[in-house]
C-alpha cells in the first residue's frame, strides 16, 4: 500500500523552482530516505508532504489524503521533525510530551512512551540542560506521541557525536518495527545505506536517481553509496 504519492510536486519561491517537477511513491512500512546536497529541496518536499507549506503544482496524496486540504486531518495522522525543530529553553521534558499530546484526538500514553523511548531518569530535565543525543530521542517521542502512521525526520543526526548517531538509527529502526513508515531527509550517505529501503537522491530541486542502496551503487558504477552519490550529482562534498 501507499503511504506518499506525489506527481510533478513543484514549489517556486523568488528566487527560482526549489521542487521542479518531483515524482516519488513511498511505500507503507519502508523506510524511504530523500538525500541530496544543501539546498537541493529535500526539506521542502518534506513541508509540502507534511502540510506544513502549500505546493505551487503537481498532485500529492499522503495516507490517501491532499495536505492542502485535508491538513487537519492528516496532521492527526503523522510526526514531524525539522531540522530547524527547537523548544523553549527553560521547558521540561515530560511537560513537552505532555503538552504535544494535548494536541491529538487520540494521543499515545505520553508516560509510557517517556519510557520506551529512555526518557524517564530525565523527565525532569530542561530542553536546554539535555545533550545532542536526548534531545534528539525527546524529539523521536514528540513525533511519536499522537500515533502515527507516518513520521518524517529531517537531518535527525546532524551535529550528533559517533555513538549518538548510532543509537538514534537503533531508534529509526524500531519505529519501522512497530509498523511506521519513515521518511528520513538525510545528507549521511553511510546513514542512508544503513537504514533506507529505497533512496531518493534531489538535486537542484529534481530526482536525478531512485533506488534500493545496492541499485544507486549499480547506476553509480561504483563500490559504495557515497562514490555512487558522487557520481551521481557530480559534486564533491555531500
Amino acid at each position: 500500500m501507499t503511504a506518499i504519492e506525489m506527481d510533478g510536486l513543484r514549489k517556486s519561491y523568488k528566487g527560482g523552482n526549489a521542487v521542479d517537477g518531483v515524482s516519488l511513491k513511498v511505500e507503507r512500512g519502508e523506510i524511504f530516505g530523500i538525500a541530496g546536497p544543501n539546498g537541493a529541496g529535500k526539506t521542502t518536499i518534506v513541508e509540502c508532504a507534511s502540510g506544513l507549506r502549500r505546493r505551487d503544482g503537481g498532485t500529492l496524496r499522503v495516507l490517501g489524503l491532499d495536505p492542502q486540504s485535508d491538513r487537519r486531518e492528516l496532521l492527526q495522522r503523522i510526526g514531524v521533525q525539522l531540522q530547524e525543530a527547537a523548544l523553549p529553553d527553560a521547558i521540561k521534558v515530560d511537560e513537552a510530551l505532555r503538552m504535544y499530546a494535548s494536541l491529538y484526538t487520540k494521543p499515545a500514553d505520553w508516560r509510557e512512551l517517556m519510557g520506551e523511548w529512555g526518557l524517564t531518569d530525565k523527565r525532569r530535565a530542561s530542553f536546554a540542560s539535555l545533550s545532542g543525543g536526548w534531545k534528539q530521542r525527546l524529539f523521536i517521542a514528540l513525533a511519536l506521541v499522537g500515533n502515527p502512521e507516518l513520521v518524517f525526520l529531517d537531518e535527525l543526526t546532524t551535529g550528533l557525536d559517533p555513538s549518538a548517531r548510532r543509537t538514534t538509527w537503533g531508534l529509526i529502526r524500531e519505529m519501522r518495527e512497530r509498523g511506521i513508515t519513515v521518511v528520513l531527509v538525510t545528507h549521511f550517505m553511510d546513514e542512508a545505506e544503513a537504514l533506507c529501503d529505497r533512496i531518493a537522491i534531489i538535486d537542484r530541486g529534481r530526482v536525478i536517481a531512485e533506488g534500493s542502496p545496492r541499485e544507486l551503487i549499480t547506476q553509480g558504477r561504483s563500490d559504495s553509496l557515497e562514490d555512487a552519490y558522487f557520481a551521481l550529482t557530480g559534486r564533491g562534498t555531500a
